[in-house]
């Protein structure tokens, strides 16, 4: 029997933090939570997403992005929503699971040079994990 808490986290693109919060979430506390991750308007999964997490060793570069129709009609015991669109549409679809929320920037819009480009995605990724710690710790901080 499987006693593992399913997790769905929610953004808009599902490009960036879902993702890296996805990969991070299975590495650190896979063997407590089985995660998926969606978004509202999904687009494909950022390089330099797929890049910062290699750098600490976690490979997501076999992700894709999923739409949250996907799963629609299934059951997780938290739905953590890291951007604030994902945050207003998720009560729709999940309202028996326990909602946390937390706004990250999303490093995917960003325009600038590459070398800014990366640190921001090296910093919400390790915001990510901060997060995501106090949440396996069971004290969740918005």
């Amino acid at each position: 029997m499987n006693d593992k808490k399913r997790v769905l986290i929610l953004c808009t693109g599902n490009s960036a933090r879902s993702q890296m919060a996805e990969g991070l979430l299975r590495h650190d506390a896979g063997d407590l939570f089985d995660v998926e991750s969606a978004g509202t308007q999904p687009r494909p999964v950022c390089p330099e997403a797929i890049a910062v997490m290699r750098e600490i060793g976690i490979d997501i570069s076999g992700h894709r992005s999923k739409n949250v129709d996907e799963f629609q009609g299934q059951s997780f015991d938290h739905v953590l929503t890291v951007c604030d669109d994902a945050r207003e549409t998720c009560p729709v679809f999940f309202g028996a699971a326990k909602q946390l929320h937390h706004s990250f920037e999303d490093p995917a819009v960003f325009v600038g040079p590459d070398t800014e480009r990366l640190a921001l995605f090296r910093r919400v990724r390790d915001e990510l994990r901060d997060w995501l710690c106090n949440f396996t710790r069971g004290n969740p901080r918005a």
